[in-house]
Formats: structure tokens, C-alpha cells, sequence
């Protein structure tokens, strides 16, 4: 085999291995940006309003869970609503739609 026959194979073989790391890059890329996504997501959702917090928290007290909520409000640290720190709507929002009467 000539000098140039050899450089044709190895510039082939080149050219195979880079497709085969292309395609482990895209499936590592796709891996990792699937686990970001939930991640991410819930940074990028806005934080509730007062106003939705407390839409949800009087539906749940019309279903007969005052008495629930006031502890869950005791939880973070208020006695009403306005007094909690919006940076625990979200969670405040979980635990309230978590509860249940009787």
C-alpha cells in the first residue's frame, strides 16, 4: 500500500472516530440537559403572588381546614399570611394543597 493509500485509510478511520464521539457527545448532552430541565424548571417558574397563596389557603379553609392551615401558617413563623416571606409560598402552596379534612 502507497504512502498515500495509508494517509486515505487513516483520514477514514479519522473520520469514523470523530462521528462516534459526536454521538456520545449528543447523548451525553441529552442525558444531562433532560436532569437540568427539572432542575431549572422550577427556578425559572415565577413565585407565587400573595393573592394566589391566599386564593388557595380560603378554598382550603371553605373545605373545613382553618384550623390546619393556622398551624401551617404557625409553620413558617406568622400568624397570618401576610406575615409569611414569599420565599416560602411555593412550599406553603405544597403542604396546603397536601392537606385533607378528617
Amino acid at each position: 500500500m502507497g504512502k498515500i493509500s495509508e494517509m486515505a485509510e487513516a483520514v477514514k478511520d479519522l473520520r469514523n472516530t470523530a462521528a462516534v464521539l459526536n454521538e456520545i457527545a449528543d447523548w451525553l448532552a441529552m442525558e444531562f440537559s433532560t436532569a437540568g430541565d427539572e432542575e431549572t424548571a422550577q427556578e425559572e417558574t415565577p413565585a407565587p403572588s400573595l393573592e394566589q397563596v391566599r386564593a388557595i389557603l380560603a378554598d382550603k379553609s371553605r373545605d373545613g381546614l382553618t384550623g390546619q392551615i393556622r398551624e401551617l401558617l404557625r409553620k413558617y413563623g406568622a400568624d397570618r399570611l401576610s406575615e409569611v416571606d414569599p420565599m416560602h409560598y411555593r412550599d406553603l402552596i405544597r403542604e396546603a394543597e397536601d392537606l385533607h379534612n378528617g
